[in-house]
């Protein structure tokens, strides 16, 4: 099936950006600044998605919950200085928007601050491509509701079903479930486990598959 669109909404980590190194590493500083134990890198991933304090809080011994807000701070100062570490774009991602962003409008929602969205989507050099750019502290509420996304619609005056949420995790698809667009996973990101049990209208193994399956609404 080939869907007829007006406006692409991007999630931003695990689906433009491959960040996980860089959240990590900003993690483990933060936990080890206050002497509790660095976390495997790949549990750090596990709990990405759901914001920094909701990363933070997953990354605490259960027995110190009394130290989030300080271990944040940490994080985000820390993260803040060293986003660009080693994050990039993921394979196909540059080339891609360059290509599309004439023909569909686009826009960034993320659960990451919208502060350190804006400065990764600028130093990778993807600000240009996006009408719209929100970070999870944007709005009341962070995705899965579908607040940021509903918003969104509204300001690039796009009817739902001639929109798109892209993103690699349960949280993008139910966003999107609940605003009323199309939904698309990418499989090679952060949380695409999730879609078994929170399956996206189809799924693409690389970015650039994503243009395969859809085309501009006349």
């Amino acid at each position: 099936m080939e869907y007829a669109l007006r406006l692409l909404v991007f999630d931003l980590d695990g689906t433009l950006v491959d960040s996980k190194e860089d959240l990590a590493v900003a993690v483990n500083v933060a936990l080890e600044s206050f002497d509790l134990p660095p976390l495997p890198h790949p549990m750090i991933y596990s709990y990405v998605g759901d914001g920094a304090s909701a990363l933070i809080r997953r990354a605490l011994p259960p027995e110190k919950p009394d130290l989030l807000q300080e271990v944040l701070d940490r994080f985000l100062a820390y993260y803040g200085r060293h986003l660009l570490d080693t994050t990039r774009a993921y394979p196909g991602v540059v080339e891609a928007l360059r290509k599309w962003s004439g023909m569909y409008r686009m826009a960034v929602l993320t659960n990451k601050p919208l502060a350190m969205t804006e400065a990764i989507l600028s130093g990778l050099s993807l600000s240009g491509h996006f009408h719209d750019v929100r970070g999870g502290d944007s709005f009341d509420n962070k995705k899965p509701h579908p607040e940021g996304l509903l918003h969104i619609l509204r300001q690039e005056g796009v009817e739902a079903a001639e929109a798109m949420m892209i993103g690699d995790s349960r949280n993008d698809v139910l966003a999107g479930r609940a605003a009323g667009t199309v939904t698309c996973g990418v499989t090679y990101g952060l949380g695409a486990s999730g879609f078994a049990e929170h399956p996206p209208d189809f799924a693409v193994e690389r970015f650039p598959d994503l243009f395969r399956r859809i085309r501009p609404a006349e």
